[in-house]
Formats: C-alpha cells, sequence, structure tokens
C-alpha cells in the first residue's frame, strides 16, 4: 500500500514475471478527500448525491464567482463579524469529521470543554470527541478547540463528531426585522445624491480645492502623512472611515488587549480579511518618534516569526496601526494564566523558543537592517493559530549601522527584569541587551513564573536566582512547569535553562550571539558551556520591587502591565 504526495491511496502487487509493482486497487476518485477542498469555513457535504461545497449558516462564499464555477478554495466568511457577547451562540453541525489544526484540552467534561470555548472570544468552534476504540494521552474523550480558521471539513451520513460553530445567529431563534434596515439604504440614498449634487457644485469652483477638503476629510493632517510617504512604505493608507466601520466604530466588545499606548481592538475589512487595530490615545507612552518607528521597521522586515504590518491611518490626533490578526494573542495570556498554562505542552513551548529565537537573529544579522529590539518580553510575542510565535511591537526598536557594535543613550526604554544590566544601569545599546532579555524570556516559558517572582526558594530572590541555584543543585528539573511536566522532554528542558542561563550572564562579552542560540536549540550534540553565576539578579530585583508605581525615563515596572 502506497500513498502518493497528492494523498491518492494505492495497492500494488509484485510480479515476478516482469519485477514491477502493479497496481490491484485504487479507490474511486473523491473531490471531499482533497485536502482543504472547500477552504476556510467550508465542508464538503458528502449526503448529496454530487459531493457539493457549502458554507455554515451565517456564512457566504468569500469568491461568489469562483464559487459558481466550482472553485472552492477562497472558502467562507462571516456575514456579520462577531461581537462576543451574550447575543453570539453556536450553531450545531451533526456527522462532521472535525477539522485541521486543534487544541487537545485534557481532563475536561463536556460542560467544561463548552465553557472553555464560549468564554474566549478567539475560540471558533469546539467539539468533544468520543473514540472508542483509540487513547490520546491517556484519554477516551477529548476536549478539541479551534482558535484560528476552520479548514478541511466533510460532513457525511456515516460517523462524525458534532461540531459547535460560534455565530451571531443562534439556531432556534428568530431575529426580529428592524425598521431601521428598511429604512435606513432609502436615506442613505437620498443623502447620496444630495452629496454628489454638492461635490459637483464644489468641483464647478475649484477641483483642486475639493481635493485638497476630501484628503483632510479621510487622512487627517496631511503633513504626517507626506513624512510617511517620504519613508518609502510598502503598505496601504487606510481612511479612519474604514477602520472605523472595520472595528465597529472601536466598539469595547472587539478590544483585544489594553496598555499604556491606547487598546488594541479586533476587526474585519470589507473583503473578510480579519486584522488587530492599534489604537494610540493622546498623550500615551508611546508617541509620534515610536509610531513613525513601528510603521518604518515592519514594512522593511519579511520573517515568519515577525508579527506582519498591514497598513496604517493617519487622522489628526489619530494614529492607528494594522496588523495581521493572530488569533491566540500574545505568549503572556498563556504561561502566566494558571487555567490556559497547560493548553502550552512541551513541544509546543519548545517550538515557541526555537520561533522567537529564529526572529530574532533575524532582526540581528540576516535582515538587510541590524536592528535591537529593546523590548523582548512574552507581552510581544504573539501566537497564531498554529502557535507559531511572532515577535511584535517595534515601536522602541533601534537601527545599527554596518560597522556598528554598540551605542550610548539617555534615553533607556523597555520593561525592568527584561533589560541587560549594562543597559539598565548605563544606556549601553547591543545585540546581547537582545541577547539577555530572549534569556529571560526563555526561563519563563520553561517554568511559567514572571521574572520578577520572589520567595521561590530562601536563597532566590527573583527567578534568574532560582533558576541559577537549581543548576548549581544539579535539580534543574524542578524549575520546569509543573503543569506540562509529565510530557516534558527532559534533555530539551535541560538544555534550554542551561542555554537561558549562559544568556543572562552580567558580562555582556560572555553572552553568546543568537546564531550560536539558535544552532545549540536544534543541535543537541553541541556541549554548552558553564554558565557564570549572575550577581546582579538580585540587587535589580530589589531595585525594582523597591520602586513601587515611579517610572525612570521610559521603562516599565514589572508590577504594571506591559505597553
Amino acid at each position: 500500500m502506497e500513498i502518493d504526495y497528492l494523498g491518492k491511496v494505492n495497492i500494488l502487487t509484485w510480479e515476478n514475471s516482469t519485477s514491477v509493482w502493479k497496481v490491484l486497487y485504487t479507490p474511486p476518485e473523491h473531490v471531499c478527500n482533497t485536502y482543504n477542498y472547500c477552504g476556510p469555513y467550508g465542508y464538503c457535504d458528502n449526503t448529496e448525491i454530487v459531493p457539493v461545497c457549502k458554507c455554515f449558516h451565517g456564512f457566504k462564499p468569500r469568491d461568489d464567482k469562483g464559487w459558481i464555477s466550482g472553485r472552492f478554495s477562497q472558502g467562507c466568511l462571516r456575514k456579520e463579524m462577531l461581537r462576543c457577547t451574550h447575543g453570539d451562540g453556536f450553531s450545531t453541525l451533526t456527522g462532521m469529521k472535525v477539522p485541521d489544526k486543534f487544541l487537545h484540552i485534557p481532563g475536561r467534561s463536556f460542560g467544561e470543554c463548552a465553557e472553555e470555548c464560549v468564554n474566549n472570544c478567539s475560540c471558533a468552534a469546539y467539539a468533544y470527541s468520543r473514540m472508542s476504540n483509540m487513547y490520546i494521552d491517556g484519554y477516551e474523550t477529548r476536549c478539541l478547540v479551534w482558535m484560528g480558521d476552520l479548514i478541511d471539513m466533510e460532513n457525511s451520513t456515516h460517523g462524525g463528531e458534532n461540531l459547535f460553530v460560534r455565530t451571531n445567529i443562534v439556531r432556534g431563534s428568530k431575529r426580529m426585522i428592524n425598521p431601521l434596515k428598511i429604512m435606513l439604504p432609502t436615506i442613505s440614498g437620498l443623502l447620496m445624491l444630495i452629496c454628489m449634487w454638492l461635490i459637483w457644485i464644489c468641483g464647478c469652483r475649484g477641483s483642486q480645492g475639493s481635493k485638497n477638503t476630501w484628503r483632510r476629510m479621510t487622512l487627517g493632517d496631511t503633513g504626517s502623512f507626506n513624512e510617511l510617504a517620504d519613508r518609502d512604505t510598502k503598505f496601504p493608507i487606510l481612511s479612519f472611515r474604514e477602520i472605523a466601520s472595520a472595528t465597529n466604530n472601536f466598539s469595547e466588545s472587539g478590544i483585544l488587549g489594553k496598555g499604556g499606548f491606547g487598546n488594541v481592538y479586533k476587526g474585519m475589512l470589507v473583503d473578510g480579511t480579519e486584522i488587530a487595530v492599534k489604537r494610540l490615545r493622546a498623550g500615551s507612552s508611546q508617541g509620534v518618534l515610536e509610531f513613525k518607528n513601528e510603521i518604518d521597521l515592519p514594512a522593511k522586515l519579511q520573517h515568519r516569526n515577525l508579527v506582519k504590518l498591514i497598513g496604517c491611518c493617519i487622522h489628526k490626533d489619530e494614529n492607528i496601526l494594522i496588523y495581521e490578526y493572530l488569533p491566540n494573542k500574545s505568549l503572556d495570556a498563556f504561561i502566566f494564566n494558571d487555567t490556559r498554562k497547560s493548553l502550552l505542552n512541551w513541544p509546543i513551548r519548545f517550538q515557541i523558543i526555537r520561533g522567537v529565537a529564529r526572529g530574532l537573529l533575524y532582526l540581528h544579522q540576516d535582515s538587510r537592517l541590524m536592528m535591537i529590539h529593546r523590548d523582548l518580553k512574552p507581552s510581544n510575542v504573539l501566537l497564531d493559530a498554529e502557535m507559531i510565535p511572532k515577535i511584535s511591537d517595534f515601536g522602541t526598536a533601534r537601527i545599527f549601522g554596518a560597522n556598528e557594535k554598540q551605542e550610548y543613550t539617555s534615553r533607556v526604554v523597555g520593561t525592568f527584569g527584561y533589560m541587560s544590566p549594562e543597559y539598565a544601569l548605563e544606556g549601553t545599546i547591543s545585540v546581547r541587551s537582545d541577547v539577555y532579555s530572549f534569556g529571560v524570556l526563555l526561563l519563563e516559558i520553561v517554568s511559567g513564573l514572571k521574572i520578577g517572582t520572589t520567595g521561590l526558594a530562601p536563597r532566590s530572590h527573583n527567578l534568574i536566582d532560582y533558576a541559577w541555584n537549581l543548576w548549581k543543585d544539579g535539580n534543574m528539573m524542578n524549575l520546569v512547569d509543573p503543569s506540562i511536566v509529565d510530557g516534558c522532554s527532559a534533555d530539551e528542558a535541560r538544555r534550554c535553562i542551561g542555554i537561558g542561563l549562559l544568556l543572562v550572564q552580567d558580562n555582556p562579552e560572555a553572552r553568546p550571539l543568537m546564531s550560536w542560540v539558535v544552532s545549540s536549540l536544534h543541535n543537541k550534540v553541541l556541549q554548552l558551556p558553564q554558565p557564570n553565576e549572575p550577581l546582579c539578579s538580585a540587587y535589580r530585583n530589589r531595585v525594582t520591587n523597591g520602586a513601587g508605581e515611579s517610572q525612570v525615563n521610559d521603562m516599565s515596572l514589572l508590577n504594571l502591565h506591559g505597553r
């Protein structure tokens, strides 16, 4: 039996007389067997005489013309954006082959599985799969949730699972027809005619003047726009109206996160693309310089482990950044959350560690620009639907010249605990500043503890001290997060802890570069050197804990929320 690269299975028999394999049996062709044949949120209905692609209730084809002509790869999209309120319901689909790219949550009852998805706005669907003849991780039943698009689905009369898909339309309920939905199109049509007439009159008086007026209405201060245009950015400038429409006028229910810079909202463009909208509030800790920096840098960077900037909007006092939407939000929402940290088992955590390392190596060495991030921490590492990590927030990043090794600054930005000693105390910036931050991040991912955690052991003032003492006593596995220790690779965990301690050494020259880190994470044969004791960690922790809620320059403290 063989399976070819298209997924087709053949049963062969050996012919002695001709010394060749002969095809004995090939299953009949079936379009539903083609992987992701109906695209995202589309499913292949195998209950019909002729299998056909369909959209869920509350969805519509993304490409109407292609759908009619038999091209289904674009899939379906929601007719209405989710509000993530009590109005959202779940449609029950029976006899479904479960979609690909699910997350398995062990030890959940059916009610707990449903609650896990209902309370998470990023959860698109859930299923409670029963497999009487198969055990996965010791469980006969399993709770499956989907944080991204639903792909590779099929409906069949032979078996299948109940799939519960989040939708605005609750099955069994009828929505009342709103009279405004009838009146508004008529009123809108009259207003459009009036506006067209006014524009025609203004055009007769001076087309150039109306063009300038329209530009100010859509883009706001054109001075700021022209300055950004001079930077040769390669992504669209969206109008404020488009962004307001995409986010339902910046609805509170669509807030993905909050920080010193403002809020991040979930939105959907007219073509169905889901976006994350970062709206900088007036007087935020991220000013004009950081805003321009964050526009300029990601537009010139392309890497799988860096967040993608889609566009921006400048309108009067509004400065808005539009990013790709990542359904699993930030890393800290998992590793520091007691109810969710078990979702990140060791293979996923190890994947995240290596992904962030590759992204940082790209910034330091492989991109056209040599860049220092300066604020690497869990809240600035975002996770996509497949838990692939993406480094975000380049507002504080610094570009270095080809021959520059380090520089000094009087404006120290970042977060206490993640900053290297030479940067926090002396303002010295180099690639090894980011290396130190990655070392702290690595230890946090392995342990599930924050850097400023105290009281871990009598001799430990913070996480670095705690990790060092365990390493010195030969008890490194005690650092591993208890929620994942059972399925953890001891060799990989010890290697990560050893690398982490090498990266947080006080002497910057003793810290290895990211090229060595990436190699060491992938090559288990490579011998690790002995780390030196981090002498400054206890001092830094006392300074941080005694600082209360005050700020030094632009640094945020551990007991505050990240920017």
